[in-house]
């Protein structure tokens, strides 16, 4: 069988998230992993969506080009999935030649049948700007359930596609004015063509998920309305169309090409150039398109709808869309700077562990939840205790006792139970994994891993190799042989540490290379290499002060003095699309003209405060060492930047008084030496397992103590430091 994996196409607009593993990128992956392990043709292709407006929105906002906000991002994210063991098969950009020629080819197509035609749309214009608005330009709220931050094409709170005249109140997201709306010349799809089409071809998908069929419905039973695919943007695939030389193709049009568009690249990047019709050509090929929810219309709906207008390509087989995967109760948000990203975690942990973990959390049917509490207990007691443990005694003892895999001799009910119990694990698990049903398949695992554990401790090698040594033999090759089946059945999930597995059974080989089926089978008797912990126990830390903490980053716009306070200056801050006014005692230290345009650090949630008749919003901080006074600052200097430590970031954050924030202790420290761990002097000397760049050493950064445990603290790509050496060991205010 044929089977393409289509895979969500993440902006490069920032580093992924937890949230976007969840959604889609590991389900895609252990579906890719498994149906090449039955030997089914697979390709799994992806790409960075590089021309949607968050890209040109970071871009603005941060003064650079949208190309480096793209490279910058494109080339992070490729690392990210590497790290994590993400199989690709062609993971490409939209910004490749390949990508805009089969755009504009299929744009062509539908526009010489008609599908595609010209007319007069109105389109948000930001007088203060200048210009018209592209629709995630725009934020409002949602006219249908009321999320206050809505964008102009989407909200993602209910998933609603949305028009930027349908919001309530909205405002230009650049300098925060209503926008007036305009007409202007776009060119349209002809989607509400495709109403009935799509209502039968989704009518046949009965075995599609609950919730992806019934939004749907929802969705087309509401009217499809034709859908502008041109937009006013410099940044873009060209319009290949004269008379639009100004515009470029709505990015909600190009970017699910790109789906086409990767399997062509990849298709020439292995010298066959006509493969790519052997996927998207053949009606037996079954194409899967994983998704989180608020992408469920354009793949279920919109996707479909152009592919029935182009007349020739395959229509999605699948689309088993994830619920979304919830921070301590909030929603995981790239732009918001809410979520645990990947570069941190991955940092932190085995991308295994990471796998493990998510795999056993996917919001497959409803929403799940993250919390740190749960990932470490889980972590420790399933996949450290049971499933490590299991490993590390049977392949101990069998090393100790033979060196080698023993022979298989007699076998008796207990040893026919545990063929068994393998035979079925596997078939329960390619039934489920089949079905897109990742994390039922993964429990079918474990209660392997829990068998086996049992069988070893009825067998009991260690007594019955006294006494009857053809026995012990045979119960260490039956043990010896779950551990191969949990390597092989594993590998979707775990694959570095099934190839660990793989190697220490006495292979030379990639565990890849086998098929399922060969789960089944006894073993050579190969010599044993010294086995090895797979998983070191991991050390939870609750992180109480930090879990009362929101510092941000912000940029100071306007310095003012006080009115009532020769000391005191009022500071007007920008942190993100929010303004604020802080009051902070700097006068004796910085010049206004030294603090304007500075990016510092505030504490967001610090009670608001009236201070000489004037409402102090938040507090700037700073360190003090009783004679000079340093501001805190950002290395990655973007508004809004959440402060972290570790992959640890506060989430549902409470108001705090100043009184409980005094009683937090930090503390600033040099950076002494840099490499596997780090030196730093403060008011003692202290050894930190974190990591450094080398260009750090030398500077003070900013220390939090959770108990006695010193952290440093940090923004997603980047460190708190002073603006100008104070002494070491000095406290913030």
């Amino acid at each position: 069988m044929k089977i393409l994996v289509c895979v969500a196409w993440p902006y490069s607009d920032g580093p992924l998230h937890l949230g976007h593993i969840y959604g889609a990128y590991l389900p895609a992956d252990i579906f890719a992993r498994y149906h090449r392990m039955v030997g089914n043709r697979v390709i799994m292709v992806s790409g960075s969506d590089e021309h949607g407006t968050p890209i040109t929105f970071a871009a603005e906002r941060e003064g650079v080009s949208p190309a480096e906000i793209s490279e910058r991002y494109h080339r992070i994210n490729v690392q990210i999935f590497e790290k994590l063991g993400i199989s690709f098969d062609n993971y490409s950009r939209t910004s490749s030649i390949n990508h805009k020629e089969v755009v504009k080819e299929f744009f062509l197509k539908l526009y010489n049948k008609g599908y595609i035609y010209e007319g007069e749309m109105v389109s948000p214009y930001c007088p203060t700007c200048g210009r018209f608005l592209p629709d995630r330009y725009v934020e409002g709220t949602c006219p249908y359930c009321g999320y206050e931050h809505a964008r102009g094409d989407q909200c993602d709170n209910c998933g609603r596609t949305l028009d930027p005249q349908e919001l309530i109140n909205p405002k230009c997201r650049i300098c925060g004015s209503t926008p007036e709306f305009r007409k202007t010349k776009h060119l349209f799809f002809s989607l509400s063509k495709f109403e009935e089409p799509l209502k039968k071809w989704i009518s046949e998908k009965d075995y599609w998920k609950e919730n992806v069929k019934k939004f749907s419905y929802n969705f087309i039973s509401s009217g499809l309305k034709d859908r502008a695919i041109t937009r006013d943007i410099e940044w873009g695939v060209e319009v290949p169309v004269p008379g639009y030389e100004g515009k470029r193709i709505y990015v909600w049009f190009e970017a699910v090409i790109g789906y086409l568009s990767a399997t062509i690249e990849y298709s020439k990047k292995i010298g066959k150039e006509d493969l790519w019709k052997e996927f998207w050509l053949d009606e037996n090929t079954r194409h899967y398109y994983f998704i989180g929810k608020d992408n469920i219309p354009f793949h279920t709906i919109i996707w479909p709808a152009m592919l029935i207008a182009h007349g020739d390509l395959v229509l999605p087989y699948d689309v088993p869309a994830n619920e979304y995967l919830k921070l301590e109760g909030g929603k995981f948000s790239k732009s918001s700077g809410h979520g645990i990203f990947m570069p941190q975690i991955l940092e932190r942990f085995d991308p295994d562990i990471v796998r493990f973990y998510s795999a056993l959390n996917l919001p497959e049917l409803h929403d799940s939840d993250f919390s740190w509490g749960d990932f470490y207990s889980k972590v420790n007691t399933e996949l450290i205790d049971k499933f490590g443990n299991f490993v590390n005694r049977v392949l101990r003892f069998t090393k100790t006792k033979y060196g080698r895999i023993p022979p298989l001799y007699d076998l008796d009910d207990d040893d026919f139970q545990a063929l068994n119990k393998i035979r079925e694990t596997g078939e329960n698990m390619a039934r489920l994994i089949e079905n897109v049903e990742l994390k039922k398949a993964l429990r079918e695992w474990l209660s392997l891993v829990y068998f086996g554990n049992q069988y070893f401790d009825r067998s009991a090698p260690w007594d019955v190799c006294k006494v009857d040594d053809r026995k012990c033999s045979t119960k260490l090759h039956i043990s010896l042989m779950i551990l191969k089946a949990l390597a092989i059945y594993g590998a979707p999930y775990i694959p570095f540490t099934s190839q660990r597995i793989w190697r220490m059974l006495g292979n030379s080989d990639d565990i890849t290379n086998y098929r399922w089926i060969d789960a089944i089978s006894p073993l050579e008797q190969f010599h044993l290499p010294e086995p090895e912990i797979l998983f070191k126990k991991l050390n939870y830390i609750k992180f109480e002060n930090m879990q009362k903490l929101d510092m941000r980053v912000a940029r100071i716009l306007e310095v003012k003095d006080h009115p009532n306070a020769d000391r005191l200056y009022l500071l007007n801050v920008s942190i993100g699309d929010e303004r604020r006014t802080l009051v902070a005692g700097l006068k004796s230290y910085y010049k206004p003209e030294e603090l304007e345009g500075r990016y510092v650090i505030i504490l967001y949630n610090l009670e608001p405060a009236e201070i000489r008749g004037q409402v102090s919003q938040g507090m700037l901080l700073a360190a003090d060492d009783g004679e000079r006074v340093s501001l805190l600052e950002p290395t990655e200097k973007v508004e809004g930047k959440r402060v972290r430590i570790g992959d640890f970031q506060p989430e549902g954050v409470k108001i705090i008084k100043h009184k409980e924030f005094a009683k937090i202790k930090f503390e600033v420290a040099r950076v002494e030496s840099v490499g596997e761990k780090i030196t730093l002097k403060g008011s003692r000397d202290y050894v930190l397992d974190e990591k450094l760049d080398d260009e750090m050493r030398g500077k003070e950064v900013i220390l939090l103590f959770e108990g006695d445990s010193p952290f440093i603290l940090r923004t997603d790509n980047g460190v708190i430091i002073t603006d100008k050496e104070i002494k070491p060991g000095a406290g913030i205010r």
